[in-house]
């Protein structure tokens, strides 16, 4: 549908939220599938509507970013069924629907279709020699551009509004790592179970790093409770964590999720060390800092764990598929690079940059 005014923009804003509400609707049935089976009229101008949003998201290189929005809120709305929040058992009634896996199938299919034009096939003579290249880029690069601004820009709002926004996935990291455990016991299986260990605190709630951004937002008196803060959350954001969801739900896709692993804990130590510096100017404390300092100091381990204990075993293990862990490390570089541009557009939104 062409945009050509703010009204035009307006409108398609409130077909979003009507889309999703519909969707909320639906998921909140106490019996899904029957329901539409025995009224399948319900979700006729549903399934219209998600081929409308799924063609503006999806027919070019850019998309309508409210079409992008409303689908990957969607998505995770399904994804996040995966794990369990300690709430009401009867919000997971619906959790093994058939309706809503054809209907995240149906979305996963036109993203990632689109995703993959996003991203290089690149080869070279050594797998490994190329993986080796990456870390060593990735664990120590200049400062981009959108980290430069974090580090010396930011306000004390600007602060608080990355805070809210990262907090999604924050609050509940590693847990799609989880997903990625079970089967024959091995030296690969061993290491990622040790990873996963130091992110859950070495099974000490007090230690565990979603506790340690619990306290970041509770001495910015800010809001801790999971998903608090969803609806100020960029497309881009829930693309990376609903990316995460599809890789490690398909075990064919076991590689891919190591490339991005691998590309997360290297990354991390210098990104974080925006933030830090972030918090540090604008005279947070030691509490307020203290997530990002932590992520510092164990991330540079965690990714060399990776690189010689996860991806390089499986490249000699799987030497025919192997090229599959650099293209999942690319795609990942690709998708924090677009989160973290859309956060960044969001805090200078907010500070009238």
């Amino acid at each position: 549908m062409p945009l050509n005014s703010q009204a035009d923009l307006t409108i398609l804003d409130f077909s979003c939220q009507e889309f999703e509400n519909e969707f909320v609707d639906l998921l909140r049935s106490d019996n899904l599938d029957r329901e539409v089976a025995e009224n399948p009229q319900r979700v006729v101008n549903f399934q219209s509507e998600l081929k409308t949003f799924l063609s503006d998201a999806y027919k070019n290189e850019e998309g309508c970013s409210q079409a992008h929005r409303v689908l990957q809120r969607i998505l995770y709305r399904i994804n996040r069924l995966k794990l369990f929040w300690y709430d009401s058992l009867d919000n997971y009634s619906n959790e093994d629907s058939s309706f809503l896996f054809s209907l995240r199938s149906e979305i996963e299919t036109a993203w990632q279709g689109w995703e993959e034009g996003n991203c290089i096939d690149r080869k070279a003579d050594s797998l490994q020699a190329s993986l080796h290249d990456c870390v060593k880029q990735d664990l120590d690069p200049d400062p981009s551009l959108d980290g430069l601004f974090i580090r010396n820009k930011i306000s004390k709002a600007g602060y608080h509004h990355l805070l809210a926004i990262t907090s999604l996935d924050g609050l509940v990291e590693a847990s799609q790592l989880s997903r990625m455990l079970g089967g024959v016991g091995n030296e690969v299986q061993t290491m990622l179970t040790r990873i996963l260990w130091e992110e859950y605190g070495s099974g000490k709630f007090s230690r565990k790093h979603s506790t340690h951004f619990s306290a970041m937002l509770e001495e910015c008196g800010m809001d801790c409770k999971p998903e608090a803060y969803f609806d100020l959350v960029p497309w881009e954001v829930l693309a990376v964590i609903n990316h995460s969801f599809y890789l490690s739900e398909q075990k064919k896709n076991f590689l891919r999720y190591i490339g991005g692993l691998l590309y997360t804990e290297v990354s991390v130590p210098a990104a974080f060390q925006s933030i830090k510096m972030a918090g540090e100017r604008l005279g947070m404390g030691e509490i307020a800092v203290g997530y990002w300092d932590l992520h510092i100091r164990e991330d540079i381990r965690h990714g060399q764990w990776m690189l010689d204990e996860v991806a390089l075993p499986l490249v000699k293990k799987y030497p025919e598929n192997a090229w599959d862990i650099l293209k999942g490390y690319d795609q990942q570089k690709f998708m924090s690079a677009r989160s973290v541009a859309s956060i960044v557009e969001s805090i200078r939104l907010l500070e009238n940059y």
